[in-house]
């Protein structure tokens, strides 16, 4: 037996030296199958995942921004006048390639603005000038608008000069782009302005109370397709608003490549934006032109005049709805005055312009609109657009007495000059207009001398004996099937449904009281545009047709997408011979007809109210012609104007004329008539 065999200990070397052995093998072994694993991972990512991993790369090394879609066009009812429309502008825009808040860079920035502000002033328009706080708030350097790599719209509407400049002038702004984009402009003969409408950015339109629940709701829009862009311009009252969708377009996107820091770092591609729909107004320039001026006119000559029975120094505004009667078409809608809303397309404005459009950027044909005066104080002494009826009510009135059997058409009433109603021995005394006695007459006499007394003993007593305080909701309930106290469903943005103060009337006085004053116009306060359809209604003897502002809408091809034809909202059913009897009776004196060719029914109205504890005359008027073969009725309303006949008729006169001209009263337009005889002139005489 060897002496090496039986050494402990060598037993512990070679045990100790067999362990390392395994171990040391067992460590390359674990080191192989690790650099294989890895190996084979990196094949896989590479073969395998490489195509997707590289699309992700790109994915990530690109950023999108949408463009503003091209809005379409709104043309009056010819289409060869462009009332609103976009057209195309250059744009000065700043991308961001350094962050600009830090300390380092802030010499830069200034250089940047500076130099910025110094081909402004040189070479731009000097009624568009910037300041340097201005053109750095426009930069957004802490990203409070933008993210980083959005680049700054800093200006539009640039001069040739300026694009030139910059142009020219690349190596010192490479950070500068100057873009093409579309601004909304306007017609400069400022037609329509309200009814039209303007637009804001949508960051701005998020006041529900305005009826722009809409915008509110497109904010919480998860489709990219749908969205708004924050700087989008979006319509916000008017034809802009109403056919927002149609007019809008698509967007485009244009996409940048960028760095790690979100800064672009190579060439944009581009999708071009889509221009919208265009909407066709049923309004005609040249008519609605002739109301504007009409209402202008006839407020500078009440407020001037020497004649002390007819001036009307308050007189500030003037209203005028013009509806075919036979088709519901509104071809003039008129709230004067009015403004340039071309202010809208210079972006902010100061609150002092602002204040100084405020009386003038609503639509009073279709709500109520208060004018601005030096206090508030004074302003509570003055109407609204929206008066008391006055006595153009009582045409309707008569058709109620008849259709309720309360009378007919031969009853003959014995007008003493005053009406009572009340208890006996207390009775309430309504005087006529100068306390005028008529005598015997009939309904048709009633409405022609607008007498008070027989529509508050023939009418209002007679329904309350019929009905008693039940009597009030049938004459609710007739005033509404007329479209007074509802919606005309027009579709305007923001119309109001007028005051039915008959209502309160009864709960705070008596149903009798309630009765007798709304029969002779003073319990009820309405619209311009719903007197027309009013009017309408009497035109067409019981059709209350839905006022139609559009007469179709088109593509950018010019197809027809959608149109707009004649709807019926409702209808009454009386005898022929009551609307005999009214269309009879409605021969009112209106100054300004002198000479006019048509027969035309009309009826006046002065109505009386108090206002902030003085009592106002506001001139009231609505009107249709021919009378037997009604083809347009109008309605004017001139606050503060006195009496109907003198303030209000003579805009109605010449808003008829008008389109008799361009449309014809009797189907022919008068200037093409015109046109034909000078036609047949010149032939004439070359022929000599």
């Amino acid at each position: 037996m060897s002496k090496e065999g039986t050494d402990p200990y060598m037993k512990k070397v070679i045990a100790k030296e067999k362990r390392f052995t395994f171990r040391l093998n067992v460590f390359f072994l674990a080191t192989f199958l690790i650099f294989g694993v890895l190996i084979i991972r990196l094949a896989y990512l590479q073969l395998v995942q490489g195509p997707t991993l590289k699309k992700e790369e790109a994915s990530v090394a690109t950023k999108s921004v949408s463009l503003s879609p091209i809005r379409g066009t709104i043309f009056d009812s010819t289409g060869e006048n462009r009332l609103a429309y976009s057209t195309s502008t250059q744009s000065l825009y700043v991308s961001l390639d350094k962050n600009y808040t830090r300390e380092e860079n802030k010499d830069e920035l200034k250089e940047l603005v500076s130099s910025l502000k110094q081909v402004f002033d040189r070479y731009g328009d000097s009624s568009k000038t910037m300041t340097e706080d201005e053109i750095e708030e426009a930069l957004d350097i802490s990203y409070r608008k933008n993210y980083g790599y959005t680049p700054r719209r800093i200006k539009t509407d640039l001069t040739e000069e300026e694009i030139a400049y910059f142009l020219s002038h690349k190596d010192e702004f490479p950070t500068v782009e100057v873009v093409e984009e579309n601004v909304r402009r306007y017609d400069e003969d400022t037609v329509a302005v309200q009814t039209v409408g303007y637009m804001k950015p949508f960051r701005s339109v998020i006041d529900p109370d305005y009826g722009l629940g809409y915008y509110l709701k497109a904010k919480e829009e998860t489709d990219p397709k749908l969205q708004y862009l924050d700087d989008e311009e979006v319509g916000y009252d008017g034809i802009e608003f109403m056919f927002q969708e149609e007019l809008r377009g698509t967007k485009g996107v244009k996409t940048f490549p960028v760095n790690s820091q979100n800064q672009i770092s190579g060439e944009a591609e581009i999708t071009a934006p889509k221009k919208g729909n265009n909407v066709w107004l049923s309004i005609h320039k040249d008519v609605q032109l002739a109301a504007e001026q009409a209402i202008m006119d006839q407020l500078e000559y009440l407020q001037t005049t020497s004649n002390s029975s007819i001036k009307a120094p308050n007189a500030k505004t003037g209203f005028a709805v013009a509806m075919e009667v036979d088709t519901g078409k509104i071809v003039t809608m008129a709230s004067m005055p009015d403004y340039d809303p071309n202010i809208w397309t210079k972006g902010s404005m100061s609150q002092e312009e602002l204040n100084n459009i405020a009386p003038y950027a609503s639509n009073g044909a279709i709500r109520e609109v208060y004018q601005s005066y030096s206090s508030k104080e004074e302003s509570y002494k003055h109407p609204s657009s929206t008066v008391l009826l006055g006595s153009v009510i009582k045409p309707l009135s008569v058709l109620i007495g008849l259709q309720e059997n309360l009378f007919t058409t031969s009853t003959l009433y014995n007008d003493v000059g005053v009406g009572k109603f009340g208890k006996k021995g207390y009775e309430t005394s309504v005087r006529n207009s100068g306390s005028h006695a008529y005598g015997l007459i009939d309904p048709a006499l009633a409405i022609e001398h607008s007498s008070n007394a027989f529509m508050v003993e023939m009418v209002g007593n007679k329904l309350y004996e019929k009905y008693g305080a039940k009597g009030v909701d049938v004459w609710d309930k007739y005033m509404k099937e007329f479209g007074l106290g509802v919606s005309t469903e027009s579709g305007i943005p923001n119309e109001q449904s007028g005051l039915r103060e008959y209502i309160k009337e009864a709960e705070n006085s008596s149903s009798q009281s309630a009765l007798a004053y709304a029969s002779f116009g003073q319990q009820g306060k309405y619209t311009t545009l719903q007197l027309a359809q009013y009017a309408a209604m009497l035109a067409n003897e019981g059709k209350r047709l839905k006022p139609q502002i559009a007469s179709k809408i088109t593509d950018v091809e010019g197809n027809v997408v959608k149109e707009f034809g004649t709807e019926i909202l409702n209808t009454v059913e009386f005898d022929s011979s009551f609307w005999d009897e009214i269309k009879a009776g409605m021969n009112s004196n209106a100054q300004g007809f002198e000479g006019f060719p048509y027969d035309f029914a009309r009826k006046t109205g002065t109505s009386q109210q108090s206002v902030g504890g003085e009592l106002v005359e506001n001139g009231v008027f609505i009107t249709f012609a021919p009378r037997d073969n009604p083809k347009l009725a109008i309605a004017v309303v001139v606050p503060e104007g006195g009496f109907g006949s003198v303030s209000a008729a003579p805009i109605a006169r010449k808003i008829y004329d008008a389109y008799d001209q361009y449309i014809g009263l009797d189907g022919t337009p008068k200037i093409q008539d015109s046109q034909d005889q000078s036609d047949a002139s010149k032939q004439d005489n070359s022929a000599e």
